[in-house]
């Protein structure tokens, strides 16, 4: 019979002198706008003060890895929270934005160490957009932001172990 086995995990805790940078896509700004503010939210209420919040804007979606890499190896920043919205249009073009965005920001995030949390929509339609950024479907950017939380508190946890 096998032991228990020992988990690492992280936790929804913020050391005070963290630095969270957001970089988010100007490209439908109306659905985007919502997203920051629910990651900013999230931020302050799990303990990040304002002044520890960067926020970087790109043009679009496609722009974010580039952004997010630049913070990343930066050395300044605990975590980069990518958000954008990408809704699927009548040509192929929406397929290779959405794809090269979240392709780039998972490079970003295993060439640098630092976590780059994925808050970026790809939806059919406007209605889903704005479903996803603050009504039905709650609020991914403030996802997003839990999500970069708890992976810098996950890494803390696997350098404290050895790892």
């Amino acid at each position: 019979m096998m032991g228990p086995i020992d988990s690492i995990e992280g936790r929804l805790v913020v050391d005070g002198d963290q630095v969270f940078a957001i970089v988010a896509a100007r490209f439908n700004e109306f659905v985007v706008e919502r997203l920051v503010e629910g990651a900013v939210d999230t931020l302050l209420r799990h303990g990040v003060a304002r002044e520890r919040i960067v926020l970087v804007k790109t043009p679009g979606a496609f722009e974010l890895p580039l952004a997010c890499q630049r913070m990343a190896a930066s050395g300044n920043v605990a975590a980069v929270i990518a958000l954008g919205c990408v809704i699927r249009g009548a040509t192929p073009h929406f397929d290779y934005v959405a794809g090269e965005a979240a392709k780039g920001c998972g490079q970003v995030a295993a060439a640098t160490g630092i976590p780059v949390a994925f808050g970026v929509l790809t939806t059919d339609t406007i209605e889903q957009a704005v479903e996803r950024a603050g009504t039905k479907a709650g609020n991914k950017g403030a996802d997003a932001a839990r999500v970069a939380i708890e992976m810098v508190s996950l890494g803390q946890a696997l350098t404290e172990s050895g790892y």
